[in-house]
């Protein structure tokens, strides 16, 4: 992929502009993080860049295009200044510029400031190499003013230090506890966004602590933080966390949530509660209370029946063996001799379900 990144980037200077593969990629190429997201910085405007390539998916607004090149899609942007912020979030209006370096220094941290020429050479302007080496999360510029531009750099600030394992620098700290409350205007999709990479991360604890630590937990509403056992899965966390009521969550996560939250109150070990939710949900519930979850597993494959579908009889055997047509009767039914097999007081066999049934339901003419 860099590969055809380079190439590009060869494309667009031979046209006689500038255009540097920028941020988050060239961070983790020093890293030595595998990436598949190459943001490109250009002084060429969204028309020109245009002009240049068939496969362009225009997004003029922001002053970027995005460029599909051998099936590869490349966000590029326009040299650009940005004027005064909107919301706590985005810039009232921007200007395109001829200036790497210009267009550098609206950019919120320095890790995320360098860059790579068509030659694969970095380019560092701002020092980003240096606090890579020291493993340090710091803003460009003055950092408070950096999150009152954009309060999402907060927890942008956050996931950084808690992906990378990186620290945050004292000022940028400081700056997070003065600017804290405009997390309150921020929209919870924004925020989720965030927090699911945070929560997601293999190194989430350290994140957890540090929003605990900054006294984020309070602005975010994440009143239960401070109760948050790590889990191997997100929708655990967030099932602790008990916020359905505030972030956008879709149908079958707020699903899992309920069920996860139902499941940790069971015995996650029982054949009917592993019946009824099923292996992920128990596991992540016994996860969070610390249970190991090879027993949950063993236990749930050890079931005699994992669904409905594998019980040893059909409805039409039921309907003719008690003489009756269709009714609700048979759902009732179905959960009692479930519950029968499960237990192992009944064999999954269709005589003895059947003999089973006809004692119980037969009704005597």
């Amino acid at each position: 992929m860099l590969d055809i990144a380079l190439k590009l980037l060869d494309e667009i200077t031979s046209y006689g502009f500038q255009a540097y593969i920028v941020g988050g990629f060239v961070r983790d190429y020093i890293l030595g993080i595998e990436s598949n997201d190459i943001d490109i910085n250009t002084n060429a405007t969204p028309k020109e860049i245009k002009n240049i390539f068939d496969s362009c998916l225009p997004n003029e607004d922001y002053g970027s295009v995005t460029v599909i090149k051998k099936g590869v899609r490349f966000e590029i942007t326009t040299f650009r200044k940005e004027m005064s912020y909107l919301d706590n979030r985005r810039p009232s209006q921007i200007e395109y510029i001829d200036d790497l370096y210009q267009d550098l220094l609206r950019r919120d941290f320095t890790i995320n400031t360098l860059c790579m020429n068509k030659d694969g050479e970095i380019i560092d302007f701002l020092g980003g190499r240096s606090e890579i080496d020291s493993r340090v999360v710091k803003t460009v510029g003055n950092a408070k003013t950096r999150f009152e531009e954009d309060s999402l750099r907060i927890l942008r600030a956050v996931r950084f230090a808690t992906i990378l394992d990186f620290k945050l620098d004292k000022e940028t700290r400081d700056a997070i506890i003065d600017t804290r409350e405009l997390l309150k205007n921020l929209s919870y999709y924004r925020k989720k966004e965030e927090l699911d990479k945070i929560f997601g991360s293999s190194n989430a604890a350290k994140g957890i602590s540090l929003l605990l630590d900054l006294g984020l937990d309070k602005y975010l509403e994440l009143d239960n933080l401070d109760k948050v056992t790590c889990t191997s899965s997100l929708i655990g966390v967030w099932s602790i966390l008990n916020v359905v009521d505030k972030y956008p969550f879709n149908s079958n996560e707020r699903e899992l949530i309920k069920n996860i939250n139902e499941a940790f109150l069971l015995n996650n070990l029982d054949p009917m509660a592993l019946y009824k939710y099923g292996l992920y949900v128990n596991s992540v519930a016994g996860e969070i209370k610390g249970l190991d979850i090879k027993n949950i597993t063993e236990s749930y494959n050890n079931l005699i029946i994992q669904s409905r579908r594998d019980l040893d009889i059909t409805s039409d055997d039921i309907m003719k063996g008690l003489n009756k047509g269709p009714g609700s009767y048979l759902k009732d039914i179905y959960s009692d001799i479930e519950r029968e097999v499960l237990y192992r007081r009944v064999k999954n066999e269709k005589d003895a379900i059947m003999t089973y049934i006809i004692k119980n339901y037969k009704v005597e003419n």
